[in-house]
Protein backbone atom coordinates (compact mmCIF):
# COMPACT_ATOMS: atom_id res chain seq x y z
CA UNK A 1 0.00 0.00 0.00
CA UNK A 2 1.40 3.41 -0.97
CA UNK A 3 2.13 5.92 1.76
CA UNK A 4 -0.03 9.06 1.67
CA UNK A 5 1.96 12.21 0.91
CA UNK A 6 2.14 14.87 3.61
CA UNK A 7 0.94 18.41 2.93
CA UNK A 8 4.56 19.58 2.91
CA UNK A 9 5.53 16.99 0.28
CA UNK A 10 2.53 17.83 -1.91
CA UNK A 11 3.20 21.58 -1.57
CA UNK A 12 6.88 21.08 -2.46
CA UNK A 13 5.98 19.11 -5.62
CA UNK A 14 3.47 21.74 -6.73
CA UNK A 15 5.88 24.59 -5.99
CA UNK A 16 8.70 22.82 -7.84
CA UNK A 17 6.54 22.63 -10.98
CA UNK A 18 5.55 26.31 -10.71
CA UNK A 19 9.19 27.30 -10.14
CA UNK A 20 10.27 25.39 -13.25
CA UNK A 21 7.51 27.01 -15.32
CA UNK A 22 8.68 30.47 -14.21
CA UNK A 23 12.43 29.66 -14.43
CA UNK A 24 13.01 30.05 -10.69
CA UNK A 25 14.86 27.75 -8.32
CA UNK A 26 12.71 26.37 -5.50
CA UNK A 27 14.94 26.45 -2.43
CA UNK A 28 12.54 25.30 0.27
CA UNK A 29 8.93 25.02 1.38
CA UNK A 30 8.49 25.32 5.15
CA UNK A 31 5.44 25.22 7.39
CA UNK A 32 5.76 27.27 10.58
CA UNK A 33 3.14 27.36 13.33
CA UNK A 34 2.89 30.85 14.81
CA UNK A 35 0.36 32.45 17.19
CA UNK A 36 -1.50 34.01 14.26
CA UNK A 37 -1.75 30.72 12.34
CA UNK A 38 0.07 28.24 10.09
CA UNK A 39 2.48 29.91 7.65
CA UNK A 40 3.57 28.22 4.44
CA UNK A 41 6.84 29.89 3.47
CA UNK A 42 8.15 29.29 -0.02
CA UNK A 43 11.74 30.27 -0.76
CA UNK A 44 12.69 30.89 -4.40
CA UNK A 45 15.83 32.15 -6.10
CA UNK A 46 17.33 32.81 -9.51
CA UNK A 47 20.62 33.98 -10.94
CA UNK A 48 20.97 37.64 -9.92
CA UNK A 49 18.52 37.33 -7.02
CA UNK A 50 14.80 37.58 -6.43
CA UNK A 51 12.75 40.78 -6.49
CA UNK A 52 9.43 41.59 -4.86
CA UNK A 53 7.84 41.37 -8.32
CA UNK A 54 9.26 37.83 -8.71
CA UNK A 55 7.73 36.83 -5.37
CA UNK A 56 4.36 38.26 -6.37
CA UNK A 57 4.49 36.52 -9.76
CA UNK A 58 5.24 33.17 -8.09
CA UNK A 59 2.54 33.73 -5.45
CA UNK A 60 -0.13 34.43 -8.09
CA UNK A 61 0.86 31.36 -10.12
CA UNK A 62 1.14 28.96 -7.15
CA UNK A 63 -1.76 29.96 -4.89
CA UNK A 64 -4.60 28.48 -7.02
CA UNK A 65 -2.69 25.19 -7.31
CA UNK A 66 -2.24 24.97 -3.52
CA UNK A 67 -5.96 25.17 -2.63
CA UNK A 68 -6.06 21.67 -1.14
CA UNK A 69 -3.07 22.36 1.18
CA UNK A 70 -3.94 23.37 4.76
CA UNK A 71 -2.33 26.71 5.71
CA UNK A 72 -3.47 30.11 6.94
CA UNK A 73 -0.88 32.40 5.33
CA UNK A 74 1.44 31.98 2.35
CA UNK A 75 4.70 33.90 2.02
CA UNK A 76 6.99 33.78 -0.99
CA UNK A 77 10.47 35.14 -0.39
CA UNK A 78 14.17 34.93 -1.13
CA UNK A 79 16.30 32.55 0.94
CA UNK A 80 18.65 35.49 1.56
CA UNK A 81 22.37 35.89 1.06
CA UNK A 82 23.02 33.85 4.19
CA UNK A 83 20.82 31.01 2.98
CA UNK A 84 20.91 27.59 4.61
CA UNK A 85 22.71 24.85 2.70
CA UNK A 86 20.22 21.96 2.56
CA UNK A 87 19.68 20.44 -0.85
CA UNK A 88 22.09 18.67 -3.18
CA UNK A 89 21.93 21.71 -5.46
CA UNK A 90 22.76 24.03 -2.51
CA UNK A 91 25.73 21.86 -1.60
CA UNK A 92 27.10 21.80 -5.16
CA UNK A 93 26.84 25.62 -5.40
CA UNK A 94 28.42 26.12 -1.95
CA UNK A 95 31.54 23.96 -2.22
CA UNK A 96 34.53 26.30 -1.78
CA UNK A 97 32.49 29.03 -0.06
CA UNK A 98 32.62 30.10 3.58
CA UNK A 99 29.89 28.58 5.77
CA UNK A 100 28.82 28.64 9.41
CA UNK A 101 28.22 25.20 10.92
CA UNK A 102 26.00 25.16 14.01
CA UNK A 103 25.93 22.01 16.12
CA UNK A 104 23.30 20.73 18.54
CA UNK A 105 25.94 20.13 21.24
CA UNK A 106 29.41 21.48 22.02
CA UNK A 107 32.30 19.89 20.20
CA UNK A 108 35.85 20.99 21.04
CA UNK A 109 34.33 23.62 23.36
CA UNK A 110 32.02 25.24 20.79
CA UNK A 111 28.74 24.80 18.94
CA UNK A 112 29.68 27.17 16.11
CA UNK A 113 32.36 26.69 13.47
CA UNK A 114 33.22 28.66 10.36
CA UNK A 115 35.26 27.49 7.40
CA UNK A 116 35.30 26.73 3.70
CA UNK A 117 32.83 23.99 2.77
CA UNK A 118 34.86 21.10 1.41
CA UNK A 119 32.15 18.44 1.24
CA UNK A 120 28.73 17.58 2.59
CA UNK A 121 26.62 14.46 2.23
CA UNK A 122 23.96 12.61 4.20
CA UNK A 123 26.56 11.46 6.76
CA UNK A 124 29.20 14.17 7.08
CA UNK A 125 29.93 17.88 6.78
CA UNK A 126 33.60 18.76 6.17
CA UNK A 127 35.01 22.30 6.37
CA UNK A 128 38.51 23.67 6.01
CA UNK A 129 39.72 26.05 8.73
CA UNK A 130 43.07 27.37 7.53
CA UNK A 131 45.05 24.18 6.89
CA UNK A 132 42.90 22.03 9.20
CA UNK A 133 39.99 19.91 8.05
CA UNK A 134 37.10 19.54 10.50
CA UNK A 135 34.51 16.83 9.97
CA UNK A 136 31.12 16.73 11.69
CA UNK A 137 28.59 13.91 11.76
CA UNK A 138 25.51 15.18 9.92
CA UNK A 139 23.28 14.00 12.80
CA UNK A 140 25.17 16.45 15.09
CA UNK A 141 24.71 19.42 12.73
CA UNK A 142 21.75 21.71 13.39
CA UNK A 143 22.42 23.99 10.42
CA UNK A 144 24.90 24.89 7.69
CA UNK A 145 24.50 28.45 6.44
CA UNK A 146 26.42 30.54 3.88
CA UNK A 147 28.44 33.46 5.21
CA UNK A 148 27.83 36.47 2.97
CA UNK A 149 30.87 38.23 1.54
CA UNK A 150 30.31 41.89 2.40
CA UNK A 151 33.93 42.94 1.95
CA UNK A 152 33.25 45.38 -0.90
CA UNK A 153 30.07 46.82 0.55
CA UNK A 154 31.62 49.45 2.81
CA UNK A 155 34.04 50.68 0.13
CA UNK A 156 31.22 51.15 -2.40
CA UNK A 157 29.07 53.00 0.15
CA UNK A 158 31.93 55.33 1.09
CA UNK A 159 32.63 56.08 -2.57
CA UNK A 160 28.95 56.93 -3.21
CA UNK A 161 28.85 59.22 -0.17
CA UNK A 162 32.06 60.95 -1.27
CA UNK A 163 30.58 61.53 -4.76
CA UNK A 164 27.54 63.23 -3.21
CA UNK A 165 29.77 65.44 -1.04
CA UNK A 166 31.97 66.35 -4.01
CA UNK A 167 28.92 67.39 -6.10
CA UNK A 168 27.78 69.90 -3.44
Amino acid sequence: MARKQSSAERAAKICEKVAQELNYELCDVAFDKEPSGLYMRIYIDQEGGITLDDCEKFHRAAQPKLDDIDYDFMEVCSPGIDRPVKTKRDIEKSIGLVVDVKLYKNQDGSKNFQGILKSMDENTVVILQGETEKAFARKDVAQVRLVPDLSGLEEDSNAEIQEIIDEE
